[in-house]
């Protein structure tokens, strides 16, 4: 198979990431400290966390931890979920294993890069834009334009990182539908499910349909990129089984540890969200009053889910010297857009990422008004 691409998010991050003095593109939420999180706990997990012995655990994951991820979903049992250690090694194993080199896929875009470049190294892919100038819209059509005989899965992430996007109930529906009606598994990428604001969530994929694969982590909505615990949950048994015997050649197994923390996370789940949501929901206006005030240089749209959204960039010199000098002179870290190019489809060069779901942006957001005034 081709060698995968340098992975432009990561490769910018480890730049950047740990070393700006203000981190403003965060893709998760607002995270708990070990202590805050134990606090949360019930007795059984206590018990869990308290008696834990460091062994190997299920590849499948923790009988409760499964039993819990699937209490999340309408149509879903704790034989239909499968954990991973986050959701990478669940999307690079599932586009590995579950494509063929004389298969097709098509891809939404803009998406997290491995959506497109793990499929591409195994086989032919096309991508389909949701529709900038339409609120990133969701095209039911041009995904079915895009299909070919030969196409076995549809790789989809809503609400979608970097737009925040949600389409509505009947495109997602009818998207659904289109690959059950074709005989396509639909890849769903549901890692910001539980953050919508102005609409209300999507139906999770693998209710909908029982070939579908739903993805979710511990990372983004729940704000626990720590623990690294992702699942696919999918009704099709031979599927989950493939994925686990590819498992077998990655992590193997879980962490014990991150195990448990997840599962006293989920059992608290409305708690976590719901701070989430707040912290979100404080901060857009804050966002939204930063942008107004630079009409000539921004045109900032609030997510519709999610906590990322893509403003474009107005001024002369780039978005990309934007970003570049902004996070060097200023210590405030944003991500261009060229990290979110596709080599499939046209990609707006004028936008950035900027997560809203962090506490307290006022400071970094001062310090990026301090360098615009500085520069006007």
């Amino acid at each position: 198979m081709p060698t995968l691409p340098d992975f432009r998010l990561e490769t910018y991050f480890a730049q950047w990431e740990f070393s700006a003095r203000y981190h403003l593109t965060a893709s998760d939420a607002q995270t708990h400290s070990l202590s805050e999180l134990l606090a949360l706990a019930d007795d059984d997990g206590r018990e869990r966390w308290e008696s834990l012995a460091l062994g190997y655990t299920e590849t499948r994951g923790l009988p409760a931890l499964r039993e819990e991820i699937a209490a999340t979903y309408t149509n879903a049992s704790a034989d239909d979920v499968l954990c991973f250690a986050g959701a990478e090694e669940a999307i690079y194993l599932a586009m590995r294993t579950l494509l063929e080199p004389t298969d097709h896929l098509v891809v939404l875009t803009p998406n997290y890069q491995a959506a497109e470049t793990v499929p591409l190294a195994v086989c032919e892919v096309t991508g389909v834009a949701l529709q900038a100038d339409s609120g990133w819209a969701l095209d039911v059509d041009a995904v079915e334009r895009a299909l070919r005989p030969n196409t076995r899965m549809v790789s989809v992430n809503f609400p979608n990182n970097p737009t925040g996007a949600v389409p509505t109930p009947e495109a997602w529906q009818a998207l659904v539908q289109l690959c059950d009606d074709r005989g396509i598994t639909l890849f769903s990428d549901e890692v910001y499910r539980g953050l919508e604001l102005t609409r209300s969530p999507l139906p999770q994929a693998t209710d909908l349909s029982g070939t579908v694969l739903s993805l979710n982590v511990m990372s983004k909505a729940y704000g626990l990129p720590g623990l690294r615990i992702g699942w696919i949950v999918c009704r099709d048994r031979d599927v989950l089984d493939k994925l686990e015997r590819a498992k077998h050649y990655t992590t193997i197994c879980n962490s014990a540890t991150s195990e448990v923390l997840a599962l006293i996370a989920l059992r608290a789940r409305e708690h976590l969200l719901d701070r989430n949501r707040r912290i979100v929901a404080e901060n857009l206006p804050v966002f939204t009053d930063f942008f107004a005030r630079y009409p000539d240089l921004f045109e900032f749209t609030p997510p519709d889910g999610g906590c990322v959204c893509f403003p474009r960039y107005l001024g002369a010199d780039g978005v990309e010297t934007m970003c570049s000098e902004l996070v060097e002179q200023a210590g405030v870290l944003l991500l261009p857009s060229s990290i979110y190019s596709s080599a499939l489809t046209e990609t707006p060069t004028d936008r950035f990422r900027v997560g809203v779901g962090r506490r307290d942006p006022s400071e970094a957001l001062a310090a990026w008004s301090d360098w615009l005034e500085k520069r006007r």
